[in-house]
């Protein structure tokens, strides 16, 4: 491909009294060709890090909306997958303005102003392969983008992450400890402080901590310990760390693993209550939106060792315990500690108490027990060198204690996440969201109840809000999901010759005195024997590489609103910036990118399947589209439509490459589907570089089917 530069349309934020456009598209986590992996999700500026669980993929993704006015639901979708977790660049959300998410299988959350104001963010995970997406907002200057996703190949209970966790390290023994990490295989290290002794200076991270630790920085979030502060200003410990230490002079700050929030606490410098610090955590634990919470820091509120209790961290303990944390890690005493889940005083608490793992044992002598604590003391050893093993899911935790090789103690506890699963609850979702039926015929759409936390109960179901002249039933109902599983209905949906219009219906579940609702929005199509008709200003179902086929590595189909590029090689338009009506359409790579060929299909084929619909006697195929290529696109390169009757393609359609360039413009295509009438069939649009790299752009608009 010759070296170009592109021109895309800039687009700007409507004012007060508009309305943004909110425009969404489904995006697909898919093997690559040969293993590789999928194109990396662009990084931003200022966002609270998110490591993910194994298995995982990004993705993706534009949902956005702003300003007062009626926003139509949307939804990110990766078809497959277990779960999905959406990432936020903008939250801007004022008053009582919010923004929720629900998972197509179960799980919902409400975003407000008090979270991540001002920051990227990656929300908790929502079962099911689609996130809806629901907007209420009342003031002109709230707003809200979605520009990615994380998908798991794996039943969410299954994504589990691992998290070393260790204090009081390097010490004379800390070679010793260092292979029980690198065993581990964790997505993150965190330490409690006392990281290099004594002094914390540079030269000791350099010469004690850096040969048997440095192999885990790039995994490795710290906090400091009151021997880093021998050295003045910690200095050495902010030298060698840099930006993971957090800002300079303060070292707190927060970051996410799977479904886990960690706060990572100075217990060395101002912290009492409304100090600066004290103040930032209650805001960060606000602001996160995931289920589960663990902190750190130096200094043990609880300790039978010889530092023994710290009420200096209480108001870090009360802020944990207000929030609902689950976890807090700590160091200081060379030993190794577990307490029962305790409020800040000490007394016990099974239901709202935070639990705290003493582990000072990474490689700094040993300390007796030899004080009283005001919290109860579960599991304790005073001579063994080990660290701490986090096995964190989206609901619960395991800790174990591992100790080195030729020690036997060990210790092993478990929990849930209070804010994961609090109590049995269930959600209702529906698939498509988005469907049209025609006078005098009928149409159906999945209606899916969800079990969080063990709900296992009878779930009566029901319609509302339909458009004139339709009515619907859905069965069966009552329908009782499995615990913590789903059971799925079908509504269907009746048309009379009278009906017409279009409405958001409302699908609601009820269990005793709790009801979940879902919506759906149902068009009347036009009568005459349309079949099926899409303007992609909807989702009505099409899925990404539905067989699984598919090779492209960038550039794949997805329904959004295309940017412009301009070739400067040839000062030809190749992807479009506009649409034959409306806002969106379907188009391989609707960004422009840094240059006119950076999003543009490569590596192979991509395909998205339309729901499935009967064909009328006599059934034409009309639809608009354009497409563009180089000088170097060949004729294996092609934009093809074809008819899938059950798993048998037959083509209808097709436009291939040659060696001359053409200029992106919008056609008319028309074709015979009359040999499969009264046959159930999808569409298959399909779009591939084959070969050799080209560069090759298509769009496809206004497809329909009548008699």
């Amino acid at each position: 491909m010759r070296s170009t530069t592109s021109r895309w349309r800039r687009r700007t934020l409507a004012v007060a009294t508009s309305t943004l456009a909110v425009g969404a598209f489904l995006v697909a986590a898919q093997p690559q060709a040969g293993g590789a992996a999928p194109p990396a999700v662009p990084d931003v500026a200022d966002q609270v890090p998110q490591l993910a669980e194994a298995g995982v993929t990004d993705g993706p993704a534009s949902v956005s909306g702003g300003g007062a006015a009626m926003m139509a639901d949307r939804s990110v979708c990766a078809p497959g997958a277990h779960w999905l977790r959406v990432r936020f660049t903008e939250l801007s959300l004022r008053g009582n303005d919010s923004v929720t998410l629900t998972g197509s299988t179960a799980g919902s959350f409400t975003l407000t102003a008090q979270h991540w104001p001002g920051k990227a963010f990656h929300t908790r995970a929502f079962e099911g392969d689609c996130v809806r997406v629901s907007a209420a907002l009342a003031d002109p200057a709230s707003r809200f983008a979605i520009d990615a996703y994380q998908a798991g190949d794996r039943p969410l209970a299954a994504a589990t992450t691992t998290v070393a966790a260790v204090g009081d390290v390097c010490g004379s023994s800390c070679n010793q400890t260092a292979p029980l990490i690198k065993n581990m295989n964790p997505q993150a290290l965190i330490l409690a402080g006392d990281n290099a002794y004594s002094s914390g200076t540079l030269s000791e991270y350099k010469n004690n901590y850096d040969p048997y630790y440095g192999q885990f920085k790039s995994i490795t979030y710290p906090t400091p310990g009151n021997h880093e502060y021998n050295t003045s200003g910690a200095s050495g410990y902010f030298d060698y760390f840099g930006t993971r230490a957090g800002e300079r002079g303060k070292g707190y700050y927060s970051f996410d693993v799977g479904d886990w929030h960690f706060v990572a606490l100075n217990s060395n410098i101002t912290r009492g209550t409304g100090s600066t610090q004290e103040t930032w955590l209650k805001n960060d634990l606000a602001a996160s939106t995931k289920p589960c919470t663990a902190a750190f820091f130096h200094h043990p509120r609880f300790s039978r060792g010889t530092h023994g209790d710290d009420s200096s961290v209480t108001p870090f303990f009360q802020a944990l315990y207000n929030a609902k944390a689950d976890l807090i890690v700590v160091g200081h005493d060379h030993n190794y500690q577990r307490y029962a889940p305790s409020r800040p005083d000490g007394t016990r608490d099974d239901v709202n108490g935070v639990r705290e793992l003493l582990i000072g044992t990474g490689g700094r002598g040993y300390y007796n027990f030899d004080q009283s604590s005001a919290a109860v003391q579960e599991a304790g050893n005073t001579n063994t060198f080990g660290v701490g093993k986090l096995t964190l899911s989206a609901t619960d935790y395991r800790s174990d204690f591992v100790p080195v090789s030729g020690r036997t103690f060990t210790d092993t506890a478990t929990g849930k996440c209070k804010k994961g699963v609090s109590s049995p609850a269930f959600s209702v979702g529906t698939t498509p969201s988005s469907v049209s039926v025609k006078p005098g015929e009928t149409a159906s759409v999945t209606v899916n109840v969800g079990s969080t936390g063990g709900f296992s109960s009878a779930t009566t179901l029901s319609v509302s809000g339909l458009p004139s002249g339709v009515s619907g039933t859905i069965s069966p109902s009552p329908v009782t999901p499995p615990a913590n599983g789903t059971a799925s209905a079908t509504l269907t949906l009746t048309a009379s010759e009278a009906a017409s219009g279009s409405a958001t219906a409302t699908v609601t579940g009820s269990s005793g005195s709790t009801s979940q609702t879902a919506k759906v929005t149902v068009s009347v199509g036009p009568a005459g024997g349309e079949a099926f008709a899409d303007d992609f200003e909807t989702d009505k179902g099409w899925r990404l590489n539905a067989a699984g086929a598919d090779t492209a590595t960038s550039g794949k189909w997805e329904r959004g609103d295309p940017e412009q590029t301009t070739s400067t090689y040839s000062n030809q338009i190749k992807q479009r910036g506009d649409t034959t009506s409306g806002a969106n359409c379907l188009v391989t790579g609707r960004l422009a990118g840094s240059e006119y060929g950076v999003n543009d299909l490569d590596g192979g084929g991509s395909s998205m399947a339309s729901p499935s619909f009967t064909v009328p006697s006599g059934g034409k195929l009309t639809f608009s589209y354009t497409f563009a290529h180089g000088d170097n696109a060949t004729s294996a390169d092609h934009l093809r439509i074809r008819v899938l009757d059950g798993t048998t393609p037959t083509t209808v359609f097709e436009k291939t490459g040659s060696a001359t360039e053409v200029a992106g413009a919008w056609q008319t295509a028309t074709a015979d589907l009359s040999s499969f009438a009264g046959r159930s069939v999808r569409l298959l649009v399909e779009a591939t570089d084959a070969s050799t790299a080209s560069l090759w752009e298509s769009a496809v608009d206004d497809i329909r089917v009548s008699a």
